[in-house]
């Protein structure tokens, strides 16, 4: 499977996204940044996707394990 990153804009609604259109059927995960916005290095992007690809393997870890892994 291959994964990229891109953004786009909630207009009525839906997500529009922004450059190259998605083929239709896409699954997508959305991160909502709540007007704030971040940027990721290499390391921490690689470790985004990484996560991702295990979650759609159904390999997750809980809420309270996510906390206390970043504080």
């Amino acid at each position: 499977m291959t994964m990229r990153i891109t953004k786009g804009k909630v207009v009525d609604g839906q997500v529009i996204v922004e450059g190259d259109p998605l083929n239709e059927g896409s699954t997508v995960t959305v991160l909502v940044s709540d007007e704030t916005t971040f940027r990721l290095n290499a390391e921490d992007e690689a470790a985004l996707l990484q996560a991702i690809a295990g979650a759609d393997q159904n390999n997750l870890i809980s809420g309270e394990d996510v906390i206390k892994k970043i504080s």
